[in-house]
């Protein structure tokens, strides 16, 4: 990719700014772009140009804060309202990082977008001898299929939020720090003097606390009972939409308890608990999953054996993926029951360490 223009999406922290001296180093000419997104300081934008001035590369702010309330912001509320737990990283990562941001990049002439991401991007080559390869690529015009692996370093992984991407956008990105683990990126960053923001960046960065807290600020009080699952009416809440399944904290009931959200029942407006961190109500042996993407931009031979992870940071489990008899999308059957499954959040499937895809969590009526 010599003498190949890379746009790389500056943040201000040590993550992007490493991806960028990592690609300097590579003798690609490169931009640095810095996302406005309406909500956040001047300090993150500060802190990317000075990094892209220590790095002698152009630096230019994208003003993506419409999109960004449109498209994860307003998704984020509008999902809660209607019952979901969303994760709005996932919609972030479609459609304003590999979306808007893509497109920007592509306006500033450049070929490639670089981020910070945690992960590894590799492509096949179909088991071929190199130069039987290259033959065929030419006279069969074939493609590289580009896939995507878990970070070298497991704990900062974030393939969980891209199974939405797809060839054509996966050729165009670079991830350049997901071959290292964190601690190697921060001593990369200390031996240039890179002039980065000192605090991690969290995991939903228009929040600034508690996302009950943002839920109060956007959404009504909508009060009903709070009861057991004999039906014996035990206190009150403000909304169901403050609630997920397996939640304990936030269940503001005095004398007994713990208590763990067992059942939000719309129809009725009443939240359901149970004392049992482990009760039987809280596991289910299978989902639906809708909205689902495949990397590979095709489904695997059904039924398909893989891995799943239901959210992030949780462990992979085994599951086998059918096509859904009874509607859209797939069913998924777990080897085992899993607790605290969220209608909303995404569940992502796995083949070892590959990233094959993904979809939204949902039940049979």
């Amino acid at each position: 990719m010599e003498n190949k223009k890379v746009a790389v999406a500056i943040s201000g922290g040590v993550d992007s700014a490493v991806s960028a001296k990592l690609l300097k180093d590579q003798g690609y000419d490169l931009i640095g772009i810095h996302m406005h997104l309406g909500f956040e300081n001047d300090s993150a934008e500060k802190a990317a140009k000075e990094v892209c001035d220590f790095l002698g590369i152009d630096f230019v702010v994208e003003d993506i804060s419409q999109s960004f309330k449109r498209e994860v912001i307003d998704y984020f509320v509008s999902s809660y309202k209607k019952g979901l737990t969303p994760n709005p990283c996932v919609k972030c990562n479609k459609a304003i990082k590999f979306g808007v941001l893509l497109e920007a990049a592509k306006k500033h002439g450049a070929d490639f977008l670089a981020t910070g991401h945690y992960l590894q991007k590799r492509y096949s080559k179909y088991n071929l001898l190199h130069e039987v390869y290259k033959y065929l690529v030419q006279y069969f015009n074939l493609h590289k299929e580009e896939k995507l692996f878990v970070s070298k370093d497991s704990l900062k992984d974030q393939t969980y939020f891209l199974y939405n991407l797809n060839q054509e956008i996966l050729k165009q990105i670079i991830f350049p720090v997901g071959k290292f683990k964190k601690s190697k990126i921060k001593k990369i960053a200390e031996k240039a003097n890179l002039p980065t923001l000192k605090q991690e960046s969290q995991d939903i960065c228009f929040l600034s606390g508690d996302h009950n807290i943002f839920l109060k600020e956007h959404l009504e009080d909508d009060p009903g009972p709070i009861k057991k699952l004999n039906g014996e009416e035990i206190g009150q809440h403000n909304g169901l939409y403050f609630y997920t399944i397996g939640q304990r904290r936030g269940i503001d009931i005095g004398g007994s308890g713990p208590y763990y959200v067992a059942k939000l029942d719309y129809e009725t407006n009443t939240l359901y608990v149970v004392n049992e961190w482990n009760h039987e109500i809280l596991y289910r042996k299978e989902l639906i999953a809708k909205d689902v993407n495949f990397l590979k931009d095709r489904a695997p031979k059904l039924p398909y054996s893989c891995e799943a992870v239901i959210r992030y940071g949780h462990a992979p489990v085994n599951c086998v993926v059918y096509k859904n008899e009874k509607g859209e999308g797939y069913r998924v059957v777990f080897k085992e029951k899993q607790r605290a499954v969220t209608v909303g959040q995404s569940i992502v499937f796995y083949q070892g360490r590959e990233l094959i895809g993904g979809g939204i969590i949902d039940f049979e009526e």
